[in-house]
């Protein structure tokens, strides 16, 4: 274990400045008040979806429209007035309303508790082991909301629920984990803005190259996606770091995103910084695998 820190310290030193890879919170650095960042932050994070350079793209239209203030402009959002400005925005399968419906929340939240920190609060409890039961509230909360004057007539399944998953229902939550990481942490990338949220709550924002360096390190027992491996890759990074495990998430993520990771690949850890911390599981021993079960049913 102490040898996995070391490595992953190395690592995390190697991606610990602010230009180190492409991300959106490249975007959200740009902005100098908190109360922009916040905003610019929820909206980045919810659309971090898809192809990097897609989900950039869609970010800078969304931010484009709501001009150099977005959060001046989102305290006096109107649906109504407003949301035929973002009715071309598509982000893969979220359509222009969906993107109003997000905006209308966030003003809502604003609106009832001050911030949307003020609104996560709410549901946090900082005797908690980490942040499940205050993200489930904020999710339930956030979809409590009006969302009649967004969509009008709502739909049985709206879109903008996408953006605000629960754990209770198995969900990785990994856009609002992404999220929380941004304002709570801070360091050379993270902001560091929201103060009354422990990092040591935090849950790792789990996607693709989360998962596959995950499993190249073993970090988890768990082969699904979900909220269970999430807390599962977070606890093993707890025991490297218990006052910050998610600092190791940004390295972890785009150590994947290079493909350096040799996990389920023909390549092995022949390109992987982490060479000799990790096992990767070859494609050639996975088909030696399947035919070996083949051959036994």
């Amino acid at each position: 274990m102490n040898e996995l820190k070391t490595v992953l310290d190395c690592l995390y030193s190697g991606f610990n400045y602010p230009d180190s890879a492409t991300d959106p919170i490249q975007i959200v650095r740009r902005y100098g008040r908190d109360d922009d960042r916040e905003i610019v932050g929820f909206v980045s994070a919810a659309l971090a979806f898809g192809r990097v350079l897609s989900v950039l793209q869609s970010i800078e239209r969304v931010l484009a429209i709501l001009g150099p203030e977005p959060a001046a402009r989102v305290r006096r959002f109107d649906p109504r007035r407003d949301g035929a400005k973002f009715v071309e925005v598509v982000h893969r399968w979220t359509r222009g309303p969906d993107i109003v419906a997000l905006l209308w929340l966030l003003r809502q939240m604003v609106d009832r508790s001050g911030s949307v920190e003020g609104f996560f609060l709410e549901g946090y409890d900082a005797s908690a082991d980490d942040i499940e039961g205050a993200l489930t509230s904020f999710s339930t909360r956030a979809l409590a909301l009006d969302l009649k004057a967004a969509y009008g007539r709502v739909p049985k399944r709206p879109g903008v629920r996408y953006f605000f998953p629960r754990p209770s229902a198995g969900s990785g939550c990994k856009r609002l984990n992404l999220f929380l990481r941004w304002m709570v942490r801070r360091d050379a990338l993270d902001l560091g803005m929201w103060r009354r949220v422990s990092p040591a709550k935090l849950i790792v924002p789990l996607d693709t190259h989360v998962i596959r360096v995950g499993c190249c390190l073993r970090l988890t027992n768990y082969t699904s996606p979900g909220w269970r491996m999430a807390r599962d890759i977070t606890a093993s990074l707890r025991r490297l770091d218990p006052d910050d495990p998610v600092k190791y998430d940004y390295a972890l993520c785009h150590l994947g995103m290079m493909n350096a990771c040799g996990f389920n690949r023909a390549q092995a850890d022949s390109q992987c910084p982490l060479r000799g911390a990790c096992r990767p599981v070859q494609v050639s021993t996975l088909k030696s695998q399947r035919s070996s079960r083949k051959s036994q049913r």
